[in-house]
């Protein structure tokens, strides 16, 4: 095997410079597609949870519900009770 010559070395290196190079642009893009898309992800997250803040707010509380239908079932009862 022969030794290289220092201008083929420097050649190699600068084109390995290249290749690194490359590739590091590569990884950047990715790098600036993954934050781009937690940030949507934040944005979704965060409309998510305003809208089930609202729907909690406005939703009727269940034990409410029921003593409601059981005053109307009562009242249903005494009715008809008394109807006869």
């Amino acid at each position: 095997m022969t030794d290289p010559t220092p201008s083929d070395v420097a050649l190699e290196l600068e084109r390995l410079r290249g290749v690194v190079e490359a590739g590091f642009a590569r990884l950047d893009g990715q790098l600036a597609l993954v934050v781009q898309r937690g940030d949507q992800v934040d944005r979704q997250l965060a409309d998510h949870e305003a809208r089930l803040d609202a729907l909690e707010k406005t939703r009727w509380p269940l034990p409410s519900v029921l003593a409601l239908v059981a005053v109307i079932g009562l009242a249903l009862t005494l009715w008809q009770t008394a109807a006869q």
